[in-house]
């Protein structure tokens, strides 16, 4: 089992105690129903669903929650209103010794469960992109990257655009490590995926292919297009230096690989392209791209 980032674990803590809080709050409910004592104005009061501690911690996190799914998000919200509203008209009416009424215990039964659903799926969710996304970059890993290729060439297909895979690479990365140790050379791999994601635009994918190389797939109208978007992604590279704790900002470069994809290609073949152009770029001196022309 593939170690969570320490982020997933706080956001996965967190979420339990809020829904151990809920359940924790529905026993007040059956304490009013049965000894006819008062849940708390958390519970009787009009915006109680944002009051609760769940509420409360759903509220704060709505970005979290949108980021993997916003119509399941609103969702969350909603049910866990009606809940309360729900609960809200059966403990009223138990306080005042009115009869309960059916409708609201089915629409509190059916609105808990659903909310119970929902944030197990949101729990899943979070450890599935957890498990498939680098924690130090947040770059996605290689396990997305043949399901992109295909809807990727599928588009271009349809477009009648060119596709093109990327390798990059970081020149010189192992002497940083060597000479400023692991966590320098953590700090400008997280530097550089930040600039290749300001540089790319927002429909080409980018993946930590492993160790100090990316993966970027490239639709564009020309080769020529082609060698624009790899040369401002050289120049980007270059002026973005990557300051250091106590010393002097690191400059960096990168060599880049990049193979058309064509027709007979599959995903492994067209990156074994992009891989050799790599290597006749760093054998050429580094700091450049090069298209495989075969």
């Amino acid at each position: 089992m593939p170690v969570l980032p320490s982020e997933t674990d706080i956001f996965i803590a967190e979420l339990d105690t809020a829904v151990e809080a809920h359940m924790n709050w529905t026993r007040r409910i059956l304490r009013c129903a049965v000894l006819r004592t008062t849940p708390g104005e958390d519970v009787l009061d009009p915006m109680a669903h944002t009051l609760c501690h769940f509420g409360s911690w759903f509220m704060s996190s709505r970005a979290e929650f949108d980021a993997l799914d916003a119509q399941a998000a609103q969702r969350v919200e909603a049910v866990h209103q009606a809940m309360h509203d729900a609960i809200r008209s059966i403990c009223t009416r138990v306080l005042a010794e009115q009869p309960g009424n059916h409708a609201d215990l089915e629409a509190f039964e059916q609105s808990q469960s659903e909310l119970l659903v929902l944030l197990a799926r949101f729990k899943t969710l979070i450890l599935t992109k957890a498990v498939r996304h680098d924690p130090l970059t947040g770059l996605p890993l290689r396990y997305g990257i043949e399901n992109d290729f295909s809807l990727y060439r599928k588009a271009a297909r349809c477009d009648r655009t060119l596709l093109y895979v990327a390798m990059i690479d970081v020149d010189h990365f192992k002497p940083i490590n060597d000479t400023h140790g692991h966590l320098v050379g953590d700090l400008v791999l997280r530097q550089l995926a930040d600039v290749l994601k300001q540089t790319l635009r927002s429909n080409e994918p980018l993946y930590r292919f492993g160790g100090e190389e990316f993966l970027w797939l490239l639709q564009c109208q020309s080769a020529a297009e082609a060698e624009q978007s790899a040369q401002r992604l050289l120049d980007a590279v270059r002026t973005a230096s990557v300051p250091i704790p106590d010393g002097v900002p690191l400059a960096l470069t990168v060599t880049l690989g990049l193979a058309r994809v064509r027709e007979q290609d599959d995903l492994s073949s067209v990156i074994m392209r992009a891989d050799l152009a790599l290597y006749e770029g760093k054998k050429s001196g580094r700091d450049r791209y090069v298209i495989a022309d075969f």
